[in-house]
C-alpha cells in the first residue's frame, strides 16, 4: 500500500474563491433541545427533561454545502423541501451562509427534521419527521440541474436515502457529458445508481454492505478495485475513522493516516471530507493531491462538537 507523506498543497485563497460546487441531495433541519434531568417521570420509567435551550442547524446536504463555503469556495444547493415551517427555517439558516439555494417545494412533503433531546451532556432521544417526495417534483429538479451545471466546476451528490436523488442516474449522465467531476457520498447497498461518477466516498460500514467484510488489506484492495471497475469510477475513497483513509484508483491505492487528535464528535466528519474534496477538485486540484487536505479537514472537524465545519485558515494555517 502506498502511503502519502508529502506536505499537503497550499491553495491560494483566490483559487478557492473561484471554485464553484453544485451540491445536490437530501437536506434536513437539525434541532437540538438541551435540558436538565432532575427526576424520573411518575408515568413511565423515563427521565423528565426540563428544556432550557434550543438550537437549529442546517443538516444533510445543507451541511455539506456549508462546509464548501466555510472553506472559501462557492456553493449552490439543489434540493426538495416541504411547504412547511421547517423548510422556511432551514432556508433562512442556509441563506445566512452565502449558499445559493434552489429548493423545489412540495406541499405534500414533510421537510426532514431530526430532533435530538440532550440532557447531562448526552443524547437521550432522537425524533425523525420525514416522508418521501413525489416523483414529478424530482423530475423537475433535473431541468434545474441542467441549467445550473455549466456554472460549476464540480458536482457533489449527498445521498441520505430520503428520496431526493431518485433521478441521480440522469444527473450523473448530464454531468459526465459536460465533463464535470462528480463526487458521491453514497447510501444503501445498491451502488449501481452511482455508475459513471468520478469518485464515491463510503465509510467502512457502508463499503462492507456492498463488498462484504474483509480480513486483510489485499482482500479489500481486490474487491474495491473490482467495484471501481464495475461502476466505471475514477476512484473510491474509503474513510476509515482512526485508520485514516485510502484512495483506490487506476494507479493503485494511496493511504493517509489519521491525524492524531482528541475526538469529541464524529458527526458530519464525512460531510467535511467530501466537501473538501469537491472544493479542491473544483479549484483544479487532482484527487490524489486533494487527499491529504481532505484527511486534515476530517481530523480537524472531529475535534468539534456537533455538525461542524473547517475554515480556509484552519486548513491552510
Amino acid at each position: 500500500m502506498n502511503h502519502t507523506t508529502t506536505q499537503p498543497l497550499t491553495i491560494p485563497r483566490a483559487q478557492m474563491t473561484s471554485a464553484h460546487v453544485l451540491v445536490v441531495g437530501d437536506v434536513m433541519l437539525d434541532r437540538y433541545w438541551y435540558g436538565a434531568v432532575d427526576r424520573i417521570s411518575p408515568e413511565a420509567p423515563v427521565p423528565v427533561v426540563r428544556i432550557n435551550r434550543e438550537e437549529e442547524r442546517a443538516g444533510g446536504a445543507a451541511n455539506v454545502a456549508y462546509n464548501v463555503v466555510t472553506l472559501g469556495a462557492q456553493a449552490s444547493l439543489l434540493s426538495v423541501v416541504g411547504e412547511d415551517e421547517a423548510s422556511h427555517t432551514l432556508q433562512g439558516l442556509v441563506a445566512k451562509t452565502g449558499i445559493h439555494t434552489h429548493f423545489g417545494r412540495d406541499a405534500d412533503l414533510k421537510t426532514t427534521v431530526k430532533l435530538r433531546v440532550i440532557g447531562r451532556q448526552q443524547q437521550l432521544l432522537r425524533l425523525d419527521f420525514e416522508n418521501t417526495p413525489k416523483n414529478e417534483l424530482l423530475a423537475s429538479q433535473t431541468s434545474t440541474f441542467e441549467r445550473l451545471l455549466p456554472q460549476h466546476g464540480a458536482v457533489l451528490f449527498s445521498d441520505y436515502g430520503k428520496g431526493g436523488l431518485a433521478h441521480i442516474t440522469d444527473m450523473i449522465a448530464h454531468a459526465r457529458s459536460a465533463a464535470k467531476p462528480i463526487l458521491v457520498d453514497p447510501k444503501g447497498s445498491d451502488y449501481t445508481r452511482y455508475k459513471n461518477a468520478s469518485i464515491i466516498t463510503p465509510n467502512r460500514l457502508e463499503l462492507q454492505q456492498v463488498i462484504g467484510s474483509w480480513s486483510d488489506e489485499d482482500t479489500l484492495r481486490t474487491r474495491a478495485q473490482q467495484l471501481r471497475a464495475q461502476l466505471n469510477l475514477d476512484a473510491i475513497l474509503l474513510t476509515r475513522s482512526e485508520e485514516g483513509m485510502t484512495l483506490f484508483d487506476s494507479q493503485g491505492d494511496l493511504h493517509v493516516s489519521a491525524q492524531a487528535r482528541e475526538v469529541f464528535d464524529v458527526t458530519g466528519a464525512g460531510d467535511t471530507v467530501i466537501a473538501t474534496m469537491a472544493a479542491l477538485v473544483a479549484a483544479g486540484v487532482s484527487l490524489r493531491a486533494a487527499l491529504p487536505l481532505a484527511n486534515r479537514a476530517g481530523g480537524l472537524v472531529v475535534g468539534k462538537f456537533g455538525t461542524a465545519t473547517v475554515s480556509y485558515e484552519e486548513l491552510f494555517p
